[in-house]
């Protein structure tokens, strides 16, 4: 069953991962107080967009079978969009190596629940040869920044996610080639206001994700200004969580932390609400 949530006026925003909250008025009248505030405001986003871009970094590598640009089409993509947002080199080379990395070892696939502020929850992806280490790094991060290990899996579902760059011109016939493989999915239109590129996201059951991508890909290898830009299964918060800045800020720092470690390869938190992937 297809399941369309066509707006009337398609929103013009640019879906990058990133934390909700409640917005605080600055206090007092200190023009370096203020400074700091906004700066501090400016270091969160530019922590959050770094954050977001490694990771997709790490998982084009990932979908896309290689940790090499030459060899991985996805891969080139999401660095040269890394390169584009003003991501610094030193981040998209740290990602390029942890992505090298995780492909070269082969480890084990584990994963980690916890939760902050009593209601934040957090699901930590890893890949390790030593379960052990893995487990005590994440502890340690976890306890630096007070959070705990928590079951919080039943507040998300996981999601099939297709990022596409598109013509808006050809958005019916891609949307009429991921009709035809009779799969159930939803669907919104996105534009990054900063290049001006288009396109469409998908989501879909997980199940079904490399079947509708089998279909669109055709279509897309005959589309010129069409590209897969991700590909990829998300861990996707149930409902919209409203949260406090302060909150936010910290959650943001955690999971900064987390990514920094050589064997977490994706971090996932229910702030990152999405009404996309979380509708039902």
């Amino acid at each position: 069953m297809l399941r369309s949530r066509l707006p009337t006026a398609w929103p013009r925003t640019l879906h990058t991962r990133s934390f909700s909250g409640s917005s605080t008025a600055f206090s007092g009248h200190n023009k370096w107080s203020k400074i700091k505030q906004r700066k501090g405001a400016e270091d969160a986003k530019k922590s959050i967009l770094y954050g977001k871009a490694a990771q997709d970094i790490l998982a084009a590598a990932r979908n896309g079978g290689s940790p090499i640009l030459e060899e991985n089409a996805m891969l080139a993509t999401a660095v040269r969009r890394a390169k584009d947002a003003g991501v610094p080199k030193e981040n998209i080379e740290n990602a390029l190596l942890k992505a090298s990395k995780s492909k070269s070892d082969q480890g084990q696939a584990v994963s980690y629940e916890a939760m902050m502020h009593g209601s934040v929850g957090i699901i930590i992806e890893c890949r390790t040869d030593n379960i052990n280490r893995t487990v005590r790094n994440v502890r340690e991060i976890l306890n630096r920044h007070g959070a705990r290990q928590a079951p919080v899996k039943f507040m998300f579902r996981q999601r099939g996610y297709l990022k596409i760059a598109l013509d808006p011109n050809d958005i019916e016939d891609l949307f009429n080639a991921a009709e035809s493989t009779q799969c159930a999915f939803d669907f919104d239109e996105w534009e990054d206001d900063s290049n001006g590129s288009r396109g469409i996201e998908l989501a879909c059951s997980p199940d079904e994700l490399f079947k509708i991508e089998d279909g669109l890909r055709q279509y897309i290898q005959q589309n010129a200004n069409a590209e897969i830009l991700v590909r990829e299964v998300r861990w996707a918060p149930l409902e919209e969580q409203g949260c406090t800045d302060e909150e936010t800020d910290s959650v943001s720092n955690l999971v900064e932390a987390l990514e920094e470690d050589d064997d977490v390869t994706c971090v996932w938190t229910s702030l990152e609400y999405s009404s996309l992937l979380g509708n039902t």
